[in-house]
C-alpha cells in the first residue's frame, strides 16, 4: 500500500461492517402493480411506499429497507421481489412523505392503515390485532 495520500481518498480498515447489528428483520413479498417503475430508498418508511406497490402494509409499519444507506431497490412494472425490512431505531417518531404516519410508531398503526386504504394504497394485509410492545402484527384468533 502506498504511503502517498491523495486528497479525498478513503482508506478503510480491514474487515467488514455489520448492518443493523442486533436489530430484528422481517422479509416481505412486494409486487409493483403499477405501470411505472418505483424506486424505494434506504430510509423511507416502507409502509408509505408508492401506492402501486402491493404488500402487507401492517407488517411494514415502523420499518425500512435493510440495505446500505443511500442505496435503493427498484421495482419495474409487474416485478415481484422479496425484500428485507428492519425496524427504525432512535425515538421511532416517523413523519411519512405520504402523510400517512405522523408520530410514534410504537403505537398501533390502525389510523395510518385507514388513511392508506382510503387513499387507495394497495395492501395485502388482513385485519389483525397489533402488539405494540414487539412491533409485530398478531393474527386475530377466529374464536375471539
Amino acid at each position: 500500500m502506498s504511503t502517498d495520500l491523495v486528497p479525498g481518498e478513503i482508506l478503510p480498515d480491514e474487515g467488514s461492517i455489520a448492518l443493523n447489528p442486533g436489530r430484528k428483520t422481517t422479509t416481505l413479498r412486494v409486487a409493483n402493480t403499477g405501470d411505472r417503475p418505483v424506486q424505494i430508498g434506504s430510509h423511507l418508511h416502507f409502509f408509505e411506499a408508492n401506492a402501486a406497490l402491493e404488500f402487507d402494509r401492517r407488517i411494514a409499519f415502523g420499518k425500512r429497507l435493510a440495505i446500505l444507506a443511500g442505496t435503493a431497490v427498484r421495482f419495474e412494472p409487474g416485478d415481484e421481489k422479496t425484500v428485507e425490512l428492519v425496524d427504525f431505531g432512535g425515538n421511532r417518531h416517523i413523519h411519512g412523505f405520504n402523510s400517512l404516519t405522523d408520530g410514534d410508531v410504537n403505537e398501533a398503526p390502525d389510523k395510518a392503515l385507514e388513511r392508506a386504504r382510503n387513499a387507495g394504497f394497495s395492501d395485502t394485509g388482513t385485519d389483525r390485532d397489533y402488539d405494540a410492545t414487539t412491533n409485530n402484527p398478531e393474527t386475530k384468533n377466529e374464536d375471539e
